[in-house]
């Protein structure tokens, strides 16, 4: 108990009592900070993969066989004079309730 009543002692523990919690600059924002920062980046690698994707998509729609097809497949366009037929499977379809 003698530490307690160096006074250098009490400073330098309410400083970092301070520092730790109190402080604009204290290390419980420090932690907030960095899960944020650390989301943020997470985000930007998700979204980085996402243009890449995006990016080969336009250049697929770009060419006349790429639109063509993603037109028949997406919105069942059909040229002139020619059938389309839907096919579903027996387990695209909705399930049996008699379980």
């Amino acid at each position: 108990m003698k530490w307690f009543k160096n006074i250098y002692i009490l400073i330098l523990i309410i400083f970092g009592v301070w520092m730790i919690f109190f402080d604009t600059n204290s290390l419980l924002n420090h932690n907030d900070v960095n899960q944020e920062k650390n989301k943020l980046e997470d985000e930007k690698e998700y979204y980085k993969k996402e243009i890449i994707k995006d990016k080969q998509a336009i250049k697929r729609l770009t060419s006349e066989d790429g639109l063509e097809t993603f037109a028949r497949e997406k919105y069942y366009m059909k040229k002139e004079n020619e059938d389309i037929y839907i096919i579903e499977y027996a387990d695209s379809s909705k399930t049996n309730n008699n379980e």
